[in-house]
């Protein structure tokens, strides 16, 4: 049921979020140089590489380290990109690796791939066997302000409590989170 649940939702977004993504694609075009997409080696289900997509929000030749990790990531940012990210539009293109189904629309968001002590932790708490998502416990519950002690708890408690109807409130919590632009990276 997750799984055409995620197919439906992902192709209604898809072609309501056309004009959007249009947008957003010329825009990235026109304000810097470079891809439109960036491509992430992120690890997923079973500490699986895949590639995912989303929107370019930092400059080219950027370092692959998560957003927290700079002293001052704004120095890094395209033109729109502050924007794209407050939003999280620059999110729309994963909707892809949920139809490949690398993804799913909740999950533990996916780690990078030299993200080795978050891999780690989800491998020996068992979270490493759930398909990442677009957004997830951890994700309303603090996003990348938490440390990783308490990403991988929250991922455990979702490992232990995932229902449709959980999924159905981290889905509606993760809007409201976005419309208050709460805990967002800039």
């Amino acid at each position: 049921m997750k799984r055409a649940f995620d197919l439906f939702f992902c192709l209604v977004s898809m072609i309501l979020l056309l004009v959007p993504f249009v947008l957003i694609f010329i825009a990235i075009k026109v304000t810097s140089h470079g891809p439109t997409f960036y491509w992430s080696d992120r690890v997923g289900r079973g500490n699986n590489i895949f590639r995912m997509p989303k929107f370019r929000t930092m400059q080219i030749n950027t370092p692959e380290v998560p957003t927290h990790l700079f002293d001052n990531p704004n120095d890094y940012l395209t033109p729109i990109g502050s924007f794209l990210r407050k939003s999280s539009l620059d999110e729309l293109p994963q909707l892809w690796s949920i139809l490949k189904g690398d993804m799913s629309l909740v999950g533990p968001r996916p780690a990078l791939f030299n993200q080795d002590d978050l891999v780690k932790l989800r491998t020996l708490k068992g979270v490493d066997q759930l398909t990442p998502g677009l957004t997830g416990w951890a994700q309303i519950n603090g996003r990348d302000e938490l440390p990783i002690l308490i990403k991988v708890k929250f991922d455990e408690e979702y490992l232990r409590k995932k229902s449709f109807l959980f999924d159905l409130k981290i889905l509606w919590l993760t809007v409201i989170k976005i419309i208050m632009r709460e805990s967002i990276s800039h």
